[in-house]
């Protein structure tokens, strides 16, 4: 996992609109970018919701929300579209960026160790710096805490 004080690893990929995003993309902004498994599972689900609920006051508090999965485009928009989610979902297949990001690695489930995507957030300044870094967060606290501390941060 990449730490507070590090550089934000460059990254483009594809998105669900058919388009591609790339980290430079959000230079001068703040970005929120979370990692997680998959695409219309319970978990995944609620965090990508939450974040959802709670999109205006990201945007009020100066920041822009990104997922990224395994998921492919096609399943992203799928996703995004059943789902409403004001944000854009990134396809990362062949887990490149997961893996600079420290967001893949062992992981106990159901008391069987697997290898899988760990659910990860980073919040990245205007310069690309990580402000904020948690592995293995909560899908249902995650969304609040990460703007909470947004607004402790930006206030």
């Amino acid at each position: 996992m990449l730490a507070v004080g590090e550089k934000a690893p460059a990254f483009t990929l594809s998105d669900d609109c058919g388009g591609s995003c790339s980290l430079a993309d959000f230079a001068g902004k703040t970005l929120v970018l979370y990692f997680y498994p998959k695409d219309s599972t319970p978990g995944c689900t609620r965090q990508a919701c939450a974040f959802g609920a709670l999109y205006g006051q990201f945007k009020a508090a100066g920041a822009e929300v990104v997922g990224i999965s395994k998921d492919s485009a096609a399943s992203h928009a799928k996703f995004r579209g059943k789902n409403s989610l004001p944000f854009i979902l990134l396809s990362d297949p062949d887990k490149s960026v997961h893996e600079a990001y420290g967001a893949i690695g062992e992981k106990k489930l159901y008391g069987k160790v697997t290898v899988g995507t760990i659910r990860t957030t980073y919040v990245i300044d205007g310069d690309g710096n990580i402000v904020y870094a948690k592995a293995g967060v909560s899908p249902d606290s995650n969304p609040a805490e990460v703007l909470e501390f947004l607004k402790t941060r930006f206030y």
